[in-house]
C-alpha cells in the first residue's frame, strides 16, 4: 500500500513539473468588467426611477377611481333602499280593513272601518287629495330622520354577510345643489273604478320621487347620486261578486232588528255578519266579530246607561264610556237589504226529483215555484209497503221517491217525505261489510221508520224498515242540482218537528261524508246534540282547518214557517249542533232561535240566519264559523237568496305598487 502510494505522488510531481511556466494577459485589458457592471447599475438604476414615476399615478388613478366607484356603489345602494322605504311607507298607509269601495261622503268617525280613501291618515278626516299630500310629507321626512328607520346619517353597508366586503356607507341628503323630495303627482288620486253602490273601488295614486345619496368609501372621498322617478300605487276594494247565497254563507245573519230594540249579548261571533236592521251594542263587551259585518240602517246603536244612543260609527263614547266592538273584517253601514226565501216548496221540490223548482231545475219553470200538487206527491212517492203516497192527500206516513220494475226497486229522487208531525233521531252506523252509514229513525205515535243509507263511496243501496216490514232500494238520494251529481238527503216533514236530535251527548248524529238537511214546515224542535263525527276545523277563533277532517259532512236544518227552539235534556244544560240553522221565511212573524228551559252553553259549528231576534234564557252562546261556508259549500238545498256583492265575502283591498325610474347623475366631490 505505500509502495503504490509513492509511485502516484511522484507521477503527479513529474506533470507539474512539465507545466511549470504560465501565461499572463496584457495589462490593456484590466478593469473593463467594473466599468460594464458600473453602466449596467446605471442604467437599471435609469429604468427603476422611470418605472415608480410611471407606475406611481396609475396606483394613484386607479386607487381614486376605486374609491370613486365604491363610494358609487354605496350611494346607489342607499338610493335602492330609500326608494324601497318610500314604497312600503305608503303601502303601510293603505287602510287594509275588508271594504268593497271607499265613500265621499260618509262622517268622519266611520273612516276606521272603510273611509272616504284608502289612504288612512291618523286624523281621518281629509279627503282623497289632501290624503296622499298629508302621507308624502311624512314619508320623506321619516326617510330623511336619522331615527325610525330614516338614512339622515351615514349608514354601514357592512353588516351582515358583506361585513368583509368593500368598505361603504351612504346618506340620503336633502340640501339645495343635492335635494330630496315625495310629491303627489298632480290630480293624484286618480278614481278608475266604482263599484255597484256607486263608491269608490279602484284608486290609483302616483308620487314623484327625487332622492340625493351620498356615498363614501375609503378616506375622505365621496360622491353625489341622484334617482328621479314615478312611484304608480293601485289600490283595489276587494269583495267575491255573487249572485246568488246560500244563507250558510253567513256566520250570523238577522232580517227584522229595529233600531233600539236590545243589545246582542257580547262575545265572539265569527264568519260575515249582517243584518237588514240595525247591530245593537251595549258598554262592557267585549264585542269580537272576526268577519265583516255589515247592515242596511246607515246608523248603528250603543247602549250607555239604558240610553239607546244611535250613530253612523263604528264605535262611540259618551260621559267618559266607550263602546269600541273589534271588526277584524271591517264594519259596513247603509248596505242593500237581503232577500229572505219566500217558502220551502224548492226543498219540497228536491225530495220528488234532486233538484228542487228554483235551485236550477225545469220541473216548474218559474223563479218562485209553487208547492208540489197532491198529484206530484202521488206520482213520486210511495211508503216501505210500496203504496203511493194518495191523491187525495195524507195525514201521516213516511214516503220516499222510488219506483220498481219486474220486482227491482231504485231511488229517484233526493230524500225522504214526512207527512205530519214527528220526531227525528240522526245517529251513525256501519253495515255488515264495514261500510259507513247514515241512520234516520222516524218516530209517529207508535210507528217507527228506520232508514239507512251507506255513504261515499261505497252509496249503493238504502234500506227502509217498519215493524217488520224492509224494503230495500238500488241507490241513495241524490243532490241532481250540478251537472255532477253527488250524494245528499233532504229530510222534508210536513208539519212540526217534535223532536231532533242525536243518540246522546257528545255522541256523533251525522257520518263522515253524509250530507243532510232537516226542514220542518212548522216549529223545529232541537232536543239533544247534533254533531259531526268530525269537525273540519277547530273549534276556536283560529278556524284553523283539519284537512283529513273534510269529507264533505254537513248538516243543515231550514223552517220558513216557524222557529228552531232549543233546549238541553242533560244535567250540565248544555247543548250543541253542528251545521247551519235558518229559521227564516219572508211571511214569518214568529221565525227565530227560542230557548225552552234554560241553557248553559250553546255552541254552534256553522252559522246561524233568522227572521227575527229573540230574548233566549242562555248564559253563553259561541258560534264557531265554518269556514268551509265561505267557499261556496252548504248543506244540500238550503235556502238562498239574490244579494249585492257588497253584503258578504268582503276581502281586504288589493295593494299594487310600481316603481318608474326615470334619469339618475352623479358627481364626485
Amino acid at each position: 500500500m505505500i509502495a503504490k502510494s509513492a509511485r502516484f505522488h511522484n507521477r503527479k510531481a513529474s506533470c507539474h513539473s512539465r507545466g511549470g511556466q504560465a501565461s499572463h494577459p496584457g495589462r490593456d485589458d484590466q478593469g473593463i468588467a467594473l466599468l460594464l457592471s458600473l453602466m449596467l447599475l446605471t442604467l437599471m438604476s435609469v429604468m427603476s426611477v422611470i418605472m415608480v414615476m410611471t407606475v406611481s399615478p396609475d396606483m394613484l388613478i386607479n386607487g381614486y377611481y376605486g374609491n370613486f366607484r365604491g363610494s358609487f356603489y354605496a350611494a346607489d345602494s342607499g338610493l335602492n333602499m330609500a326608494r324601497q322605504q318610500l314604497v312600503n311607507q305608503i303601502v303601510g298607509y293603505v287602510n287594509t280593513n275588508a271594504c268593497t269601495g271607499w265613500a265621499t261622503n260618509i262622517p268622519t268617525a266611520a273612516q276606521a272601518s272603510c273611509g272616504k280613501a284608502p289612504l288612512n291618515i291618523s286624523d281621518n278626516t281629509t279627503n282623497a287629495t289632501t290624503a296622499a299630500t298629508d302621507a308624502a310629507n311624512a314619508i320623506i321626512a321619516n326617510v330623511l330622520a336619522t331615527t325610525s328607520g330614516g338614512y339622515g346619517s351615514l349608514s354601514s353597508l357592512n353588516i351582515g354577510q358583506a361585513t368583509s366586503s368593500w368598505p361603504g356607507s351612504f346618506e340620503i341628503v336633502n340640501t339645495g345643489s343635492c335635494p330630496s323630495a315625495f310629491t303627489p303627482v298632480t290630480n293624484t288620486p286618480t278614481v278608475l273604478g266604482t263599484n255597484a253602490q256607486g263608491q269608490n273601488s279602484i284608486y290609483q295614486y302616483q308620487f314623484n320621487y327625487q332622492l340625493c345619496a351620498l356615498g363614501r368609501a375609503l378616506g375622505a372621498q365621496q360622491v353625489y347620486t341622484s334617482e328621479y322617478g314615478v312611484i304608480t300605487l293601485m289600490i283595489t276594494a276587494n269583495y267575491t261578486p255573487q249572485q246568488t247565497v246560500s244563507f250558510s254563507a253567513f256566520g250570523g245573519f238577522v232580517s227584522n232588528y229595529p233600531p233600539c230594540l236590545g243589545p246582542l249579548v257580547p262575545g265572539t261571533m265569527e264568519g260575515p255578519m249582517f243584518t237588514n236592521g240595525a247591530w245593537q251594542f251595549q258598554a262592557g263587551g267585549p264585542y269580537i266579530f272576526t268577519g265583516p259585518v255589515g247592515q242596511a240602517n246607515a246608523k248603528a246603536d250603543y247602549y250607555i246607561g239604558g240610553n239607546c244612543n244611535q250613530s253612523a260609527t263604528a264605535s262611540y263614547t259618551s260621559g267618559g264610556v266607550t263602546i269600541a266592538p273589534t271588526f277584524q273584517g271591517g264594519f259596513n253601514l247603509g248596505q242593500a237589504t237581503i232577500a229572505l226565501p219566500p217558502n220551502d216548496f224548492s226543498q219540497k221540490w228536491a225530495v220528488l226529483d234532486g233538484v228542487g223548482c228554483g235551485e236550477g231545475g225545469s220541473t216548474c219553470g218559474t223563479s218562485v215555484p209553487p208547492s208540489p200538487a197532491n198529484s206530484d206527491l202521488h206520482a213520486a212517492l210511495r211508503d216501505v209497503n210500496g203504496n203511493a203516497y194518495p191523491s187525495t192527500g195524507a195525514s201521516s206516513g213516511v214516503f220516499l221517491p222510488y219506483s220498481c220494475v219486474s220486482g227491482s226497486c231504485t231511488m229517484n229522487g233526493g230524500g225522504i217525505y214526512v207527512e205530519g208531525s214527528s220526531s227525528v233521531l240522526l245517529s251513525t252506523g256501519s253495515d255488515s261489510g264495514g261500510n259507513l252509514t247514515q241512520i234516520y229513525k222516524i218516530t209517529q205515535g207508535s210507528t217507527t221508520t228506520t232508514i239507512t243509507t251507506p255513504v261515499y263511496p261505497n252509496a249503493s243501496y238504502t234500506t227502509v224498515t217498519s215493524g217488520s216490514t224492509t224494503l230495500t232500494l238500488s241507490g241513495v238520494p241524490m243532490n241532481k242540482t250540478s251537472s255532477n251529481p253527488q250524494q245528499g238527503t233532504l229530510l222534508y216533514v210536513d208539519g212540526t218537528i217534535n223532536s231532533l236530535s242525536g243518540p246522546s251527548q257528545g255522541v256523533a248524529a251525522i257520518q263522515d261524508h253524509s250530507q243532510v238537511t232537516i226542514v220542518g214546515s212548522g216549529n223545529v224542535n232541537v232536543t239533544g246534540d247534533l254533531i259531526y263525527t268530525h269537525e273540519a276545523n277547530t273549534l276556536d277563533t283560529s278556524d284553523t282547518p283539519i284537512p283529513a277532517n273534510n269529507t264533505n259532512q254537513v248538516l243543515g236544518i231550514f223552517t220558513a214557517s216557524g222557529n228552531i227552539n232549543l233546549s238541553s235534556p242533560y244535567a250540565n244544560n248544555n247543548l250543541q249542533v253542528d251545521g247551519a240553522l235558518a229559521p227564516l221565511g219572508q211571511n214569518c212573524s214568529t221565525c227565530g232561535f227560542t230557548v225552552s228551559g234554560y241553557i248553559n252553553t250553546f255552541n254552534n259549528y256553522g252559522g246561524q240566519s233568522q227572521t227575527n231576534i229573540f230574548a233566549a234564557n242562555m248564559t253563553t252562546q259561541n258560534t264557531y264559523y265554518d269556514t268551509r261556508f265561505a267557499t261556496g259549500f252548504g248543506p244540500p238545498w238550503f235556502p238562498s237568496t239574490t244579494i249585492a256583492p257588497s253584503n258578504i265575502n268582503v276581502v281586504a283591498p288589493t295593494v299594487t305598487p310600481t316603481i318608474t325610474r326615470m334619469s339618475w347623475s352623479t358627481s364626485p366631490q
